[in-house]
C-alpha cells in the first residue's frame, strides 16, 4: 500500500523571549526556594499529561515534507479503522412472509439487500410480495458501521475499493450507509493485517468514491461553509452541488510541460501538468466544495480535491501549501493552495485533472481557449 509520508517536526513560530526570568523576578527569593526544593516531601508530583484527543479528531502536524496547511483531522479513513469481519453466505433461497422487506430479509440472511434486489431484477420501490421466492446471492458481505469508508473497507480485506464499487454496482455519490451489506470480491485468504495493508494501493478515484464516511439513517451529509476556520470531523460526511454553475476556469498561468494521456513509455497521465513559479497561487476551476485536501497520495504531494456538481471533480496536485479545508465551499476563480514541488514532482509546477464520474477527462476540453 502507498503510504503517506509525514513530517515529524512540529511547525514552530520565530519569536525572540522577552519574559524576564521567574528567579529574576523573585530576586532574594530564589535560593530559599531552591533549598526548598531540595528538602525532601517538598518537591510538586510531576502534572500528568492530558489525554489524547479521540481519533477523529486528531489533528496531523504536518502533513509531509515540503508541505504546509490548516489544522484538519486525520482522513476518515485513517480515523475510523475497519476489522475484516464480513460473513460468508451460501447461496439460496427465501420465501418472502407477510410483513418481510428487502432489508429486514437481508438482515436475515446476511447478503446486502442491494445485492438481492440485483439478483432478482427488483427495482425500486423494491417492492416485494407475500410468498415470493427470492435468490439469495452467496459472497462475503461486510456490515457497513457509522463513520466507516470505502477506503478504510478495502484496506481492511487488502482488496482494490475500485473492484468492491463494480461488484456492487455503486453510483454517485458513492456514500455507503450504516448497516448497509457490501460485497467484497474475491476469496477470503488468511492474511496479516500488514500483508492486507500492503495489497491496498489508494489512488485519486478512490479518495473520490471511497472517501466520505458513511452515513446513519435518515441523516443528511454536512452542508458546506465558506469558512476555511471550520473544521469538520472526520465522521461528517460531505454534502456536494447538485449542478455545476458556470463553466471553468485556467487554475494557474504557465507552460503546459506534459498533457492528457499516455506518455513516452507508455504510462498514464490521467491530466495535465504545467510549469509555474513556487508559491504561485492556485485557483479553484469552478465553484465547488472541498471534497479533500492532504498528501494521501505520496507521488502527487499536496493535493486538493473540488466537486463541481453533475458528477465533475477537479485535482490539484503537487502543492506546497494547502488553504482550504474538506467541507469548504469555494468560488471560481478562489486561492484554494500555492505550487510547489512536493510529491514525486521534479519541478515546480501543477498537476491538474478533471474527471466526470470516476473517468478523468482532458482538461484542455473544457478549459478555455488561450490566445
Amino acid at each position: 500500500m502507498a503510504r503517506t509520508e509525514r513530517g515529524t517536526e512540529r511547525p514552530g513560530w520565530p519569536y525572540k523571549q522577552t519574559t524576564p526570568s521567574p528567579f529574576a523576578l523573585m530576586g532574594g527569593l530564589s535560593l530559599p526556594l531552591t533549598l526548598a526544593a531540595c528538602i525532601p516531601g517538598t518537591s510538586q508530583p510531576p502534572t500528568a499529561p492530558p489525554p489524547p484527543p479521540p481519533p477523529s479528531q486528531t489533528v496531523r502536524q504536518p502533513l509531509a515534507e515540503k508541505i504546509t496547511a490548516l489544522p484538519s483531522p486525520l482522513p476518515a479513513w485513517e480515523a475510523r479503522r475497519v476489522s475484516p469481519d464480513a460473513r460468508s453466505v451460501a447461496a439460496t433461497t427465501y420465501t418472502v412472509a407477510p410483513g418481510d422487506t428487502l432489508r429486514g430479509i437481508a438482515a436475515k440472511t446476511g447478503a446486502g439487500s442491494e445485492a438481492i434486489a440485483r439478483a432478482n431484477g427488483i427495482a425500486p420501490p423494491f417492492t416485494i410480495l407475500t410468498g415470493q421466492r427470492l435468490t439469495i446471492p452467496g459472497g462475503r458481505y461486510h456490515l457497513v458501521r457509522d463513520g466507516q469508508t470505502g477506503i478504510a473497507i478495502a484496506r481492511a480485506y487488502g482488496v482494490d475499493w475500485g473492484r468492491i464499487v463494480t461488484a456492487n454496482m455503486l453510483e454517485e455519490p458513492y456514500i455507503l450507509r450504516t448497516g448497509q451489506r457490501v460485497l467484497i470480491p474475491g476469496e477470503a485468504t488468511p492474511r496479516s493485517a500488514a500483508e492486507r495493508a500492503q495489497a491496498f494501493t489508494l489512488d485519486i478515484d478512490d479518495i473520490i468514491t471511497g472517501g466520505e464516511p458513511a452515513l446513519a439513517a435518515n441523516t443528511a451529509p454536512t452542508r458546506p461553509t465558506s469558512s476555511s476556520k471550520r473544521v469538520l470531523p472526520s465522521t461528517a460526511a460531505v454534502a456536494e452541488p447538485a449542478r455545476l454553475r458556470g463553466g471553468f476556469q485556467w487554475p494557474v498561468e504557465g507552460r503546459i510541460v506534459r498533457r492528457f494521456g499516455p506518455g513516452a513509455s507508455g504510462e498514464r497521465n490521467d491530466g495535465i501538468k504545467i510549469a509555474v513559479p513556487l508559491k504561485t497561487p492556485i485557483l479553484a476551476t469552478a465553484d465547488g466544495v472541498v471534497a479533500y485536501v492532504g498528501s494521501d497520495i505520496p507521488a502527487l504531494g499536496g493535493l486538493v480535491i473540488l466537486r463541481h456538481g453533475d458528477g465533475l471533480t477537479s485535482v490539484y496536485g503537487h502543492a506546497g501549501g494547502l488553504l482550504v479545508q474538506r467541507g469548504q465551499s469555494v468560488k471560481r476563480g478562489q486561492r484554494i493552495a500555492l505550487s510547489g514541488d512536493s510529491g514525486a514532482a521534479n519541478r515546480p509546477e501543477l498537476h491538474f485533472e478533471l474527471r466526470q464520474g470516476r473517468t478523468p477527462v482532458d482538461p484542455l476540453t473544457r478549459l478555455p481557449a488561450r490566445n
